[in-house]
């Protein structure tokens, strides 16, 4: 028998145990000994944010009816009697109870080795070598389309980020559509990228929505789980155009429903901090809303420094204006920046979703500043106002955990540095916003940390 513990991110077999004590013994309400009154998980608040609680998992086989009536509801709708192990007893009476039906699990399952390693929210997919991918002509003289075999996630997904890295030059067109048993979505454009809007446009697409989904500026979001994906580039630039200009394309998948867990801290991150230059985005005119690019050219400047390539330092305004999406007028479109940054020979950059702050200490463990797309309340220190999202670079962590950031909207008039530490839960419910977003930027022969979950590209 297959059951879901409130711990478990996937069934666990259970075997010389009864349906019915399995289902009691799960029962968060059976394990404290009593019918309960916490809250049932009402799924996803409209904007995707909300999560619910791990510890009600196994109750959502239950309902309130047969909760109090000491009865509990299994998957396939029968009724059967339970037994609510130290109801109405002294507190040691219960404690002995909740160390039984403990043993009794531990002796009866049979837990995955993935139970704590698994991550179901997001998976990353990296391509560089395409001959795979299906080519024929563009509409315009020169241009080709590359159309990429159905691909299916390892995740049950319903949003798709694509990022790219192509040469100076290169325009593109990028498409993805969602391939489901009975039914093949529309391509809908994902973003169509130049760096000269003077010759091609560089800009993201609005007005997509229809019955299947819609693009939220960068991101595909369908309104059902689980298709296969299918990508579609239109590429064009100066001369003859070939599969090998497209250095690069990711493919971050994330299932919006999906809960994590936290994970042991990488404590070899602690006390370690990247000297990432600092620079504030309202020291620029126009720059209120530029975080994004003062984030990624922070990072562009560390590695200009560390190898010794000064043509990877830019002002933040050339970078705000490399970035710039001339439909939205603003510079938050995240695979535009990372577009900028793998413009560059040798330069490898992309956007991709993480799960936990431990895979932030990785890559700082590794000498990798990450730049983490968080909430603005983080910086204002209150839940007042718009969220209009912010950028901020993690450049290491206390010794105790804090997270250390170069953070690019401080203050100017109260001459505040960029380098701030926020505490690290703090962090980590405002980066849950984004579904953990961040950009990775850093060299292609860095040594990247190991990939515990399918969250980045590999290095291979």
């Amino acid at each position: 028998m297959r059951i879901r513990l409130p711990f478990a991110e996937e069934p666990v077999t259970c075997v010389a145990l009864t349906e019915e004590a399995v289902i009691c013994a799960t029962s968060t309400d059976c394990l404290m000994g009593s019918t309960g009154n916490l809250p049932v998980p009402s799924g996803d608040s409209p904007d995707g944010m909300e999560r619910r609680s791990k510890s009600t998992s196994a109750r959502r086989y239950l309902s309130d009816r047969s909760r109090s009536a000491g009865l509990v509801t299994r998957r396939d709708g029968q009724v059967a009697r339970a037994t609510h192990f130290g109801a109405g007893r002294c507190p040691a009476c219960r404690l002995v109870n909740v160390l039984f039906v403990a043993a009794v699990l531990l002796a009866g399952c049979a837990a995955p080795k993935s139970y704590v390693a698994e991550r179901n929210r997001s998976k990353f997919v990296a391509f560089k070598d395409f001959s795979k991918f299906t080519m024929t002509s563009g509409s315009a003289p020169g241009e080709i389309v590359l159309t990429s075999p159905e691909i299916k996630p390892p995740i049950n997904w319903n949003e798709l980020i694509a990022s790219w890295n192509v040469p100076a030059g290169v325009y593109l067109k990028v498409e993805a559509c969602g391939v489901f048993p009975n039914h093949t979505t529309k391509y809908y454009t994902m973003s169509l990228w130049s760096d000269d809007p003077a010759k091609h446009p560089r800009e993201s697409v609005d007005r997509q929505r229809d019955a299947d989904g819609t693009v939220q500026t960068d991101t595909l979001v369908l309104k059902r789980h689980g298709a296969k994906a299918q990508v579609r580039i239109t590429m064009g630039g100066p001369g003859e155009v070939s599969p090998a200009m497209l250095k690069y394309l990711g493919l971050s998948f994330c299932d919006s429903q999906a809960q994590t867990v936290p994970l042991e801290p990488n404590r070899a991150a602690w006390g370690k901090t990247i000297p990432v230059p600092q620079r504030r985005q309202g020291e620029y005119e126009g720059g209120g809303g530029w975080c994004s690019p003062t984030s990624l050219s922070m990072v562009l400047a560390y590695w200009s420094e560390k190898l010794h390539r000064p043509e990877l330092n830019h002002t933040v305004p050339e970078t705000a204006a490399g970035i710039n999406d001339a439909n939205m007028d603003g510079t938050g479109n995240w695979p535009f920046n990372t577009a900028y940054a793998g413009e560059y020979p040798g330069m490898r950059a992309y956007v991709t979703r993480l799960s936990d702050v431990s895979e932030l200490e990785d890559w700082i463990a590794a000498g990798v500043p990450p730049i983490i797309s968080v909430s603005s309340y983080l910086l204002r220190g209150s839940e007042t106002g718009p969220d209009n999202g912010h950028l901020i670079v993690c450049v290491g962590f206390t010794e105790t955990g804090d997270v250390v950031v170069n953070d690019p909207g401080v203050s100017v008039k109260r001459n505040m540095p960029a380098r701030k530490v926020y505490a690290r839960d703090r962090v980590i419910k405002y980066w849950g916003k984004s579904k953990d977003t961040v950009y990775l930027v850093y060299p292609e022969g860095a040594a990247v940390p190991k990939d515990r979950f399918g969250h980045w590209d590999h290095g291979k």
